[in-house]
């Protein structure tokens, strides 16, 4: 008799975001609301619910240039809650116009990239950093998983999908890492009672390669956005 190996679960992909407008301090802002829902871990360097944990919404919110607010946070949970996002939830910035977002999926994971490559450079330089608060980053990647992953697999695909954010930069033309306050947010299914979590997300494993490939086409797109 042939054993029958259970199926790994797996959960909807990401849908495509709301698209919300406000006006701030004279400007017409725009920002992108993601509605995950329960059941979903993420992992994100947001000033907003960054770190590890169950999170039910992502927002992107577009802000002005020269932004000078010291409490992000605050900021980013009350546009949140005014556009009716309940629950713990992660919120990025940006000086970009979110409106125009690139969007890319392979094999059952989304990628969602906004992008400004105005302000750039490479990563290691000889001068020192600055500590405080920072102009909002430009690059903002929203990456979703249908699968159950490890702490470890989660911070191993921001990893990767930092990778492939780097490789389609260097593609398109662009002499840089990145910008100097990019942000990345992954969002897996929790898993259920009893479950196994996928261990590894790196860009050689099954579900690391396909969020390769969906961060450096998303990349690629919104770069090369006029």
């Amino acid at each position: 008799m042939t054993a029958v190996l259970p199926q790994p679960r797996t959960a909807p992909g990401l849908p495509h975001p709301r698209r919300l407008t406000r006006v701030e301090n004279g400007e017409r802002l725009h920002s992108l609301l993601w509605t995950a829902g329960p059941g979903r871990r993420m992992i994100s360097s947001a000033v907003l619910g960054g770190g590890i944990g169950e999170r039910a919404w992502v927002l992107n919110a577009q802000v002005t240039h020269g932004y000078r607010r010291t409490d992000p946070d605050r900021h980013l949970a009350g546009l949140a809650a005014a556009a009716g996002a309940r629950g713990p939830g992660v919120g990025l910035m940006t000086a970009a116009d979110v409106s125009a977002y690139a969007h890319a999926r392979d094999a059952g994971v989304d990628a969602f990239v906004t992008a400004g490559v105005e302000v750039r450079g490479w990563a290691a330089r000889p001068d020192e950093g600055t500590s405080g608060s920072q102009a909002p980053g430009t690059i903002n990647i929203v990456v979703a998983l249908p699968v159950a992953l490890t702490d470890a697999a989660l911070v191993n695909a921001v990893a990767t999908a930092t990778e492939a954010k780097v490789q389609a930069l260097v593609e398109a033309g662009h002499d840089c890492s990145g910008t100097p306050t990019d942000a990345v947010c992954v969002t897996a299914r929790a898993p259920g009672p009893g479950e196994e979590e996928h261990a590894f997300a790196g860009p050689r494993s099954l579900w690391g390669a396909r969020l390769a490939r969906a961060v450096h086409r998303a990349v690629r797109e919104a770069a090369a956005a006029p």
